[in-house]
């Protein structure tokens, strides 16, 4: 059984960087498709990042260049750089398979707050 565990996140002004971390374990996930995805309050979940094994990445249309996605596949660890955030960048963030798969970790929250 897969499991995911993010950390990273925490209370951030405007304009400022956070790095999100995402410890896998289980399964064969040098060989999957990774994602980060995202829910604000009262929205659903969705997808922002994606990598595939041979690191080829993916992004939401709406990020403008302002989110990195990498992995580590020796450490099972996957990782998210968030830059130049906005108020509307807060959300709780996961990570999971692309397209995901039935277990989900707890999520870090990212607040981007003056």
């Amino acid at each position: 059984q897969v499991q995911f565990v993010e950390s990273g996140g925490g209370l951030v002004q405007p304009g400022g960087s956070l790095k999100l971390s995402c410890a896998a374990s289980g399964g064969f996930l040098s060989t999957y498709r990774l994602g980060w995805y995202r829910q604000a309050p009262g929205k659903q979940r969705d997808l922002v990042a994606s990598i595939t094994r041979t690191y080829t990445t993916t992004y939401a249309d709406s990020l403008q260049g302002r989110f990195t996605i990498s992995r580590d596949n020796a450490k099972k660890t996957l990782y998210l750089q968030l830059n130049s955030l906005e108020p509307e960048d807060t959300a709780v963030y996961y990570c999971n398979a692309a397209p995901p798969g039935p277990t989900w970790g707890k999520g870090t929250l990212v607040n981007v707050s003056s």
